[in-house]
């Protein structure tokens, strides 16, 4: 994933178009709900903590990166086998970042155990289905941390700014390869 929280929207905007264009070439129906029976593709700039599976951090305010237009995104694609769900929440917050961290480590264990992804890790076998660390440490000295599984993530990644903290707020579903 790019190394920014804008960078979170941009790269569900391309995820977007590359499915519409894919959907237009094939028997693909268009939906607003996903229907595990049938196919559809949605794509909304509008997401909740509903659909990423976390609160928000008491007195956080929607963030948008400079260019971008919005600050919540959801996107899915499905049909048959396979599947795939992203929604992402930008949010700012006066508060420092370990502060924020404190809380979403809390909130994230309803989900299992909480890999602390602050420094990276391993390059994980794609065979297991073990939920893992990118290889990647988080930027500018914030943290990252991801609870689930491989098929249903839940991730948080704050970064420090100069007036407190952005924080991005993910839930990835797949289903198939």
């Amino acid at each position: 994933m790019p190394g920014t929280l804008g960078g979170r929207l941009q790269l569900l905007n391309i995820l977007v178009v590359a499915a519409t264009l894919a959907a237009l070439g094939s028997t693909v129906r268009l939906a607003t709900a996903q229907n595990e029976d049938g196919a559809g593709i949605v794509f909304s700039k509008n997401a909740s903590s509903a659909d990423v599976g976390l609160p928000v951090y008491p007195g956080a305010k929607p963030h948008k990166d400079p260019g971008s237009d919005t600050d919540a995104a959801r996107f899915g694609l499905w049909g048959g086998a396979f599947g795939l769900k992203l929604a992402v929440i930008e949010f700012q917050s006066s508060d420092g970042p370990a502060k924020i961290a404190h809380y979403y480590r809390k909130a994230l264990s309803k989900y299992g155990t909480v890999l602390d992804c602050t420094n990276g890790g391993p390059v994980h076998d794609d065979s297991s289905n073990a939920l893992a660390c990118d290889d990647k440490p988080a930027k500018n000295g914030g943290f990252v941390f991801k609870a689930g599984t491989k098929e249903k993530q839940h991730i948080v990644e704050i970064e420090p700014n100069e007036s407190g903290s952005t924080f991005a707020l993910l839930y990835l579903r797949t289903k198939g390869d």
